[in-house]
């Protein structure tokens, strides 16, 4: 019998695979982000060469101006001196008025350390919180402790003043957790009442017994100044409008009218008037309101304003955050019997907060830049010091651009990083798989 055709002429069959081949160069590296990025169409490709045409005579008008600075110098004078008409910043100010620009002119040169110090422990303190996943729940003791701390090491004066403060608010938990079984209102109001009698006994005997020679000199609050300043009022004010934020976003949507109504005219009221109305009134017309001859620290004063002011953007945001919850949230946490601390605490707020985290860290932005109005009301912040005994100065009248580029580079680095962090935290967070 005869072989067919295919018997005669098998089929070939490979054995092994073919070595992989390298892509083609429009497809990796550089040449394909620049393609699907800047050239991605026509419109794109021609915002990108218009980018770079800007980008290109903005560095080449610049480039002189900084390659050419002048960073020793005693004057803005001299600088011209130097420069010889050619273009060129005055940096030198930035090398002779870095101190006051930290830390004000009148915080004791010989004390930078000491903020300097509260400074690098905040970093410590906030870690816990910042990074919950990755840290000990341990670290939070030291973040409990650091307020009373970073007051005592920036403002000095005895030590019994920082610990009475911190023993005040572990009398008033005591209290509350005693308390709060019969009932929420007995808790709260009494918390406050054992905190608030703790406080003033610890002021009498801190007076009368605190010795004249302290481990820490006492600085008062109006030597504090320059960008110290801000970052105490921004950290403060911050931290403070969270938790006030939340609060005032669960009264607004309260079953009690009392308390709803509280809210609701608290929070439209400050979110109707501009911040520099509120510093105003905690610079001038807060005096009126004490009794004759008592002394209330002008920096708790704007503290509490700034606060108040912030407390109630964020409640909005996070009434926003409670209102995008689907009503199967609320109808779950009373399937599994749970009462309305319970739910708010382990299924609605954590929730809540993870979509409101953009809209929190807006506000969180906008108030560290606004800490800068504090200056309208004579107190020497980094703008306030630029504006003030800097530029009035005789040897530097007539550098602004050095001063306020500076003021912008330390503004934006801490301002970046907040953004930066909430948008890890938003990864973090994620539970959906997009």
């Amino acid at each position: 019998m005869s072989d067919t055709p295919s018997q005669r002429n098998p089929a070939f069959v490979r054995t092994e695979m073919l070595p992989e081949q390298a892509p083609p160069a429009t497809e990796t590296g550089i040449i394909k982000w620049a393609r699907e990025n800047l050239f991605s169409g026509t419109s794109n490709s021609i915002l990108t060469v218009l980018s770079i045409i800007s980008i290109y005579y903005i560095v080449v008008s610049a480039a002189p101006w900084i390659l050419n600075g002048v960073w020793n110098s005693a004057s803005i004078r001299e600088c011209r001196e130097i420069l010889e008409g050619a273009a060129g910043g005055c940096f030198a100010v930035l090398t002779e008025r870095w101190n006051q620009l930290l830390f004000g002119f009148k915080y004791p040169n010989e004390e930078y350390w000491r903020p300097g110090l509260a400074f690098v422990l905040l970093f410590v303190a906030a870690a816990p919180v910042m990074f919950f996943k990755y840290l000990p729940s341990k670290m939070l003791l030291f973040t409990a402790l650091y307020p009373f701390l970073a007051y005592w090491l920036i403002w000095g004066g005895p030590i019994l003043a920082p610990i009475f403060a911190l023993f005040g608010f572990v009398v008033g938990y005591v209290v509350w957790s005693q308390l709060v079984t019969r009932s929420f209102a007995a808790g709260f109001f009494g918390s406050i009442v054992a905190a608030a009698l703790t406080w003033w006994i610890g002021g009498m005997i801190t007076s009368a017994v605190a010795p004249e020679e302290t481990l820490l000199s006492a600085v008062p609050s109006r030597d504090m100044g320059g960008f110290m300043l801000n970052l105490i009022l921004g950290t403060v004010c911050v931290s403070l409008s969270i938790p006030f934020g939340i609060a005032l976003a669960l009264g607004r949507q309260s079953n009690m009218p009392i308390i709803k109504w509280i809210c609701v005219v608290f929070i439209e009221f400050v979110r109707g008037v501009p911040l520099i109305t509120l510093l105003f009134v905690a610079n001038v017309v807060l005096a009126y309101f004490l009794p004759p001859g008592s002394n209330f620290d002008l920096i708790i004063r704007v503290i509490i304003m700034i606060t108040a002011f912030a407390s109630a953007y964020i409640a909005e945001v996070i009434r926003g955050g409670l209102a995008a919850l689907p009503t199967g949230q609320y109808e779950a946490a009373d399937s599994l019997g749970l009462d309305y601390p319970q739910a708010m605490r382990l299924i609605i707020l954590p929730q809540a907060l993870k979509i409101s985290i953009p809209g929190i860290v807006n506000v969180a932005v906008g108030l560290f830049k606004d800490t800068t109005l504090v200056s309208v009301i004579s107190m020497f912040d980094l703008v306030g010091m630029i504006r003030g005994p800097i530029l009035a100065s005789t040897e530097w009248n007539g550098v602004y651009w050095e001063l306020f580029g500076a003021a912008a580079i330390l503004f934006f680095v801490v301002c970046y990083g907040i953004s930066q962090y909430s948008q890890w935290l938003e990864r973090e967070l994620a539970t959906d798989h997009r």
